[in-house]
């Protein structure tokens, strides 16, 4: 099966030389290039895309703001000379990250990277056997001992390990290979994302403070900043209020 890619960069010479190199894999088929991130982005929204190869600096989108306005992203790899981007580059999850000047080595040691991680996850996304919308609430998910049954009302939290997600449940922990992003959208509405590696059972929370909730079992998770509103908005709409005497009657 070809993995469809889209190649982006603004500088030709670089661009012509990137295609060169990848033609020599038989695995990836390339489907279009760019010159910025904005024909880029049309092209993302409009046809399927597997991996896609950027460079950083372009005019208008940078490859980073193309990775963060991108709803459900294929893979992404970062073929630049800005190397001080490195850094947020993988907070986005992007999967490997080439210096230029552009190398064959370098760019095969990315590719078979990249090769793996497609086909654990494809097989991943098919080890899943029921959803959480079923009406018994329990699904399956892949270990390296065999497969688990799970409950998803017993779901304590859930942590991010890159490709992987590391379930906390009463009776352990278990791991699997599909990522928080992934998973996060087959989760019921009681779930809740309170930081970029952490997801809660919202029904399992026992106290929340400024940086941090506690739930059951004694776990406890971190709570950035960025999602405190929403998840305190929630338990304000459940939390009880004095009622003045008067208004009794």
């Amino acid at each position: 099966m070809k993995i469809n890619c889209l190649l982006i960069d603004d500088n030709e010479i670089e661009r012509d030389l990137l295609e060169t190199y990848l033609s020599k894999f038989s695995e990836l088929e390339i489907v279009a290039i760019c010159e910025d991130g904005i024909q880029a982005l049309e092209i993302l929204r409009n046809q399927k895309i597997d991996l896609v190869f950027s460079d950083i600096d372009m005019p208008d989108l940078s490859g980073i703001d193309l990775l963060k306005n991108i709803k459900n992203a294929p893979a992404f790899i970062f073929v630049t000379s800005h190397l001080e981007h490195a850094v947020e580059s993988f907070e986005l999850d992007a999967l490997d990250f080439i210096a230029k000047p552009l190398s064959m080595e370098r760019l095969t040691k990315s590719v078979n990277k990249v090769l793996d991680y497609l086909h654990l996850k494809n097989r991943a996304n098919g080890e899943i056997t029921e959803k959480l919308t079923n009406k018994d609430g329990i699904f399956f998910i892949k270990e390296t001992k065999g497969y688990t049954r799970l409950n998803y009302d017993e779901i304590v939290y859930i942590e991010s390990l890159g490709d992987f997600s590391k379930l906390f449940t009463p009776h352990g922990v278990h791991i699997t290979l599909i990522n928080l992003k992934n998973l996060e959208h087959q989760l019921p509405n009681y779930y809740f994302r309170i930081h970029k590696q952490y997801i809660v059972n919202f029904n399992k929370i026992v106290s929340v403070n400024t940086h941090e909730i506690l739930l059951e079992n004694d776990y406890k998770a971190p709570l950035s900043p960025s999602y405190r509103d929403q998840i305190l908005s929630v338990i304000n709409q459940r939390t009880l209020i004095r009622t003045k005497r008067k208004d009794l009657n």
